[in-house]
């Protein structure tokens, strides 16, 4: 084979550290460029690559009734760098896929530093690639660098990149209660390096409840800059103050419902809502707030967490934030293979697509390294099938968002893969005795069929000439 060009990848984090492993084993050379720490950013705190600056979790590793379970065992079918590394620093999560953060980035950086074909450069790129950079993977992120981001603005002719994001606070596990808390996961449910009993509980009784909505509601909140005041929040990611905002009852119905828990403290006491935490750390000496993003002001924050039972003497590791996401209007701007209409030569991958959460931007990543390697080795293009997890994220990013109604094309949000993504069976599934299935029986036969056909498809486009490694 005759020795190729580089491959230039923008942005060390999941999406470009994945797409610079993609290439590299399709022996494409790579030069990843990662601005840290020559120019830091307000989340992340180490120069690992693909360091995880908000929670340490993955999500679900169910393979056949999770969307993103299902994003998972594509990506390890593909080979994928991220998903090697998360399961190599595994810590229990119940029927999540979550990690030790320090672990997991050392592992992805070492993987990349010790492999011949790449070259990583600590540099940020301000503004656009050079023209003799022929082909280009920005994976910037949401915490693209101001130069880069507004170069990009003015290539595309888009008047804004951006949506707010927010992380959560970090607990130290020692200073946590445990007589009012308790281990458990919902449902005892038992996962993968889980033992059903991996989140810390803690209950609130109604008037507990009521006046932690009416704390919440009255911290003061960090002040935002001008150039941030219209940005919109991405809804999958809401600080915890914004949903109280949106109704009382909001919280208990979503990071704080108390369903499939019950306090072995107080056995027959219903708790009125319930508020978990999830091993940060292999040592379990650090636990996240799930759910917890906010802005609060870090003083508001200790104030008004340590009136949560169980968490009165809590001492933080790390207070919640919130920082500034940039994504493009993909579904106008990228072609079918992530590429910049407006300049070829420039590649798109991770949150920068609008794709959103750790997982579907490595997957991302993923597809952006192949679609390069097969461009520069001089193959076919193979778009993965969409009945795929893989295949369903990419159509949402290249165009399948965008409906014509009356008022125009509907705008461009970011998204989680889901199963509304993957297009609908043909035939409806039936029990074993061919009997219509009821409600719930036929969402969850759904899921499992659904799952099954994106595995197998998945495994013949691996398997085909095009996507052969």
């Amino acid at each position: 084979m005759t020795e190729q060009r580089a491959v230039h990848v923008i942005g060390g984090g999941l999406a470009g550290s994945e797409a610079a492993w993609q290439l590299a084993t399709r022996e494409v050379p790579v030069v990843l460029h990662e601005m840290r720490p020559v120019r830091s950013t307000e989340a992340h705190h180490t120069q690992a690559l693909a360091e995880l600056v908000c929670s340490n979790s993955f999500r679900s590793d169910d393979p056949k009734g999770n969307a993103v379970g299902v994003l998972h065992a594509e990506m390890r079918r593909a080979g994928s760098l991220i998903l090697r590394c998360a399961d190599a620093n595994q810590v229990p999560a119940g029927g999540a896929l979550a990690v030790d953060r320090v672990g997991f980035a050392e592992a992805v950086t070492a993987a990349l530093e010790s492999h011949p074909l790449v070259e990583i450069r600590r540099e940020e790129i301000a503004g656009l690639p050079p023209a003799d950079w022929d082909k280009v993977i920005i994976a910037t992120g949401p915490l693209t660098s101001p130069a880069l981001a507004q170069s990009v603005l003015e290539l595309t002719g888009e008047t804004a990149l951006a949506f707010f994001d927010a992380i959560a606070p970090i607990v130290h596990f020692d200073s946590i209660d445990m007589s009012k808390a308790w281990f458990q996961s919902r449902y005892d449910k038992v996962g993968p390096g889980g033992t059903g009993a991996d989140y810390i509980n803690c209950p609130l009784d109604k008037d507990q409840y009521e006046a932690f909505i009416d704390a919440l509601l009255a911290g003061e909140k960090a002040p935002l800059r001008d150039f941030e005041a219209k940005t919109p929040y991405f809804d999958g990611c809401l600080p915890i103050e914004v949903m109280a905002e949106r109704g009382r009852e909001t919280l208990r119905f979503g990071p704080m419902k108390p369903v499939g828990l019950t306090n072995p403290n107080a056995p027959d006491v219903k708790a009125h809502a319930i508020i978990q935490l999830r091993q940060d750390n292999k040592l379990g000496t650090l636990y996240n707030m799930v759910g917890f993003q906010t802005k609060l002001k870090h003083g508001e924050q200790v104030r008004v967490f340590r009136t949560i039972p169980g968490l009165e003497n809590a001492e933080f590791a790390r207070l919640g934030g919130l920082h500034r996401n940039t994504y493009l209007n993909s579904p106008r701007l990228l072609d079918g293979t992530l590429r910049l209409k407006a300049d070829p030569r420039l590649r798109f991958a991770g949150q920068i697509t609008g794709c959103e959460g750790y997982v579907e931007s490595a997957a991302v990543g993923l597809l952006a390294g192949r679609f390069a390697a097969a461009e520069r080795r001089g193959e076919d293009l193979s778009l993965p099938p969409l009945t795929t997890a893989h295949g369903a994220l990419l159509a949402h990013i290249t165009g399948g968002h965008i409906e014509t109604i009356d008022a125009g094309p509907r705008s461009f949000q970011p998204m989680n893969i889901n199963f509304g993504l993957f297009p609908p069976l043909e035939i409806n599934p039936k029990g074993e005795d061919g009997k219509r299935l009821r409600s719930t029986e036929k969402t969850l036969a759904k899921k499992h069929a659904i799952a099954a056909r994106a595995l197998a498809d998945l495994d013949a486009w691996l398997d085909s000439p095009a996507e052969a490694a």
